[in-house]
């Protein structure tokens, strides 16, 4: 027994308080750490629903100490798992998982503390509480109609194994997806086959040549390889870009469009049974369909609403993506195919057609956008327009990767009010693809004392290649500030109840609006020239560089557009109109859909919903709409600095900082469109989001 409380004792993952020791965790911590905290907090659970009063003091406060506890332990768990993937980590994440989805739903499922809040809500105390905490606790009462509270018997049984089931099926869906990258390997040792390849695109794949076999000690060079093509976004991106040999385009894009689809890492069951368990699961709770179970807890009204404004943004883009199509079917005809453009040419040439009209590359612009350059262009940005500061702070937090940075933002009077861990670049042997901002620490108060909110910001941008540091590509760029922008609603709130402060409580709607908000500010001529210098010569961005970035911005709008609404409209119809237990195949309705929003046809054979890992393992099922819902708000919110002029510094900073005090202060403490009213003084327009496409005058 003494031994064991040891290890307990030095366990990492139970410390109270304080960032994560991730130089310290190791796969072997997470069962015992898990195990203790959940027997734990099952015995102050226990006592809580013995003693619990219908005060804020009585029921909210203990459930928030729960909650901290589970985000000091079972947080960064989750996080290693994203960012630091191995099979030792995997086995110990998934034998405690059914464990952990017990207890959560234990708590929400309380009749007890349900009660507790609808006596709270009804009591002779809810005047005085703070609008922050009302909401509070009206999302508590909501969350546990949806976890199933007023369920009994087998009803209340076979939702709880529904929701178990759901949650290894999203771990195991994510994992496919990771294995299958890693799994899919083409080596190019033909160096004709690299013709017109970007030099970053040669390095980086004999780089991941030489990781790959590095038991073999290989010595492939960006001139005369071997080359090793992955599915990884930073290779496969490019690769369809800029390869001149169409056979080998082909089978690139083929291997992705099937990824996860076939084999011991097939996804096409998972999905089947994902789908089959979430209409159940919304039946039982007394939905229609999952569709309208995932929007009772968004800023949609309806699933009419969501199709209203695909509709509408579908028929304003099809135009322009029919032209767009037509654009590159003459320029490749132009420069000698003659047989049809295929989905594996489309983007091969309309890289060209770019370069053509804007006479500029992706690759003339990377030496110009080294990481560094970038963050402190970004760092100036909000300190002109929010009025904080950002500091780095390498060395003073552990780390889970060498490359990984960590800073601190302090606001106008020089105090510390959050810090952020940034994850920069691809590591496809262990993290997962994309981007995204998940919260470390939420801002809470701790014994009367404030916790200042941390974030974690992950991407997946281009690594440093061999002597040259990250060079990045524009959307690169765009992504790095999209997530900071989610990074700071979380960063930049100023409630004190974790429930409700920072993206905590916000609809899954409105939470990219600060990201996708963010993105404008690339095209700003200030801030971008700001965080440019070309990494060899300190040369700024030649002025018609950024003109020509400018003019390139609304390039095949229509296309990218439609390209979203396929995603959206596909994922909303799967979770309200389509049946899983029906004849027809999710395959078959997404080829349906995309006869609507896709001007060149997806290939018959396209199984790509294997590898939508936003839907089937994140938390978008029903959602995926909401980066269209947000980028309306962003782009609305956006024209709020326009209309005053974007280069008058001054109203720039009073409309930034009302902007902070609403959108990125107040978080999930109100509804998300009483808080965009207060800040643009009206409900959102279509009108910014269409002309910023380029698809409006």
């Amino acid at each position: 027994m003494l031994s064991e409380m040891t290890t307990l004792s030095d366990n990492p993952l139970l410390q109270q308080a304080g960032l994560p020791q991730f130089d310290k965790i190791e796969p072997d911590h997470v069962v015992p750490a898990v195990k203790h905290l959940l027997e734990e907090a099952d015995k102050a659970f226990t006592e809580l629903e013995t003693s619990v009063q219908p005060t804020w003091a009585g029921l909210i406060e203990p459930l928030e100490r729960i909650g901290q506890r589970f985000e000091q332990s079972w947080g960064p768990v989750g996080h290693l798992l994203g960012v630091k993937n191995s099979s030792e980590l995997r086995t110990a994440y998934e034998s405690v998982l059914g464990e952990v989805v017990t207890f959560s739903l234990k708590m929400k499922q309380s009749k007890p503390i349900y009660e507790a809040f609808k006596a709270l809500r009804e009591g002779s105390d809810w005047a005085k509480l703070e609008p922050a905490q009302q909401r509070i606790i009206e999302l508590g009462l909501l969350d546990a109609e949806l976890t199933g509270v007023g369920l009994e018997g087998e009803a209340k049984d076979r939702f709880n194994k529904i929701a178990q089931e759901l949650s290894q099926l999203s771990t195991t869906f994510s994992n496919n997806v990771l294995d299958a990258t890693n799994a899919y390997e083409l080596v190019i040792t033909n160096v004709e086959d690299t013709k017109g390849w970007p030099d970053s695109l040669k390095q980086l794949t004999a780089q991941s040549y030489n990781q790959a076999k590095e038991d073999e000690n290989p010595q492939a060079t960006a001139e005369a390889g071997p080359w090793l093509i992955t599915l990884d976004i930073p290779c496969f991106g490019p690769f369809l870009e800029h390869c001149q040999n169409r056979d080998l385009r082909e089978e690139v894009y083929r291997a992705r469009i099937n990824l996860a689809s076939e084999g011991e890492f097939d996804n096409q069951e998972n999905i089947g049974q994902i789908l089959k368990l979430r209409q159940e699961k919304a039946k039982l709770l007394g939905y229609k369909n999952y569709a309208e179970l995932s929007l009772a807890q968004k800023m949609a009204p309806s699933v009419e609403a969501v199709e209203k404004m695909s509709e509408e943004l579908r028929t304003a883009s099809w135009n322009a993506a029919e032209q767009d199509m037509k654009d590159i079917q003459e320029l490749a005809q132009e420069n000698g195919q003659t047989e049809p453009v295929m989905n594996w040419d489309a983007a091969f040439w309309a890289e060209r057609l770019r370069e053509k009209r804007f006479s500029f590359t992706d690759e003339q612009l990377r030496p110009y956008f080294s990481l560094e350059r970038v963050l402190d262009g970004l760092f100036d940005l909000v300190e002109r327009i929010f009025g904080i500061t950002v500091k780095a702070a390498d060395g003073e937090a552990p780390v889970w990767n060498k490359d990984v940075r960590y800073f601190k933002i302090f606001d106008e009077s020089g105090t510390q009010c959050a810090a952020f861990f940034l994850d920069p670049y691809s590591r496809p042997k262990d993290k997962r693809g994309g981007a995204w901002m998940d919260d470390c620490l939420s801002r809470r108060l701790i014994d009367g004392k404030v916790q200042l909110p941390v974030a974690y910001l992950i991407c997946n941008s281009t690594p440093p290649i061999g002597e040259k540091p990250s060079l990045m590509t524009f959307r690169e760029v765009e992504t790095l500030f999209h997530e900071f922008g989610h990074g700071l609603q979380h960063m930049l709130t100023t409630i004190n109840y974790a429930d409700a402060s920072g993206i905590n409580g916000v609809e899954w709607d409105a939470v990219e609006l600060p990201s996708q908000f963010m993105e404008n500010w690339c095209y700003h001529r200030p801030t971008l020239l700001g965080m440019t210098a070309h990494y060899e010569t300190g040369e700024p961005l030649p002025e018609e560089l950024f003109e020509k970035i400018c003019a390139a911005r609304t390039y095949r709008s229509g296309t990218m557009m439609l390209r979203q609404l396929l995603f959206g409209m596909t994922d909303m119809a799967l979770h309200s109109t389509y049946d899983p237990n029906g004849n027809k195949t999710i395959f078959e309705l997404h080829q349906e859909i995309s006869k609507k929003t896709s001007v060149l046809p997806l290939l018959p054979e396209d199984k790509s919903l294997c590898a939508f890992s936003h839907i089937f393992a994140g938390g978008y099922a029903a959602g995926y709409y909401s980066y269209k819902w947000a980028e309306v708000l962003s782009a609305d919110a956006f024209s709020a600095f326009e209309e005053v002029g974007l280069n008058d510094n001054e109203a720039v900073a009073a409309v930034g900082r009302h902007f902070r005090d609403t959108v990125l202060s107040l978080g999930g403490s109100r509804h998300p469109m009483e808080i965009f009213k207060e800040f643009r003084g009206r409900e959102p327009s279509t009108e910014a989001l269409l002309r910023h496409s380029g698809l409006k005058s």
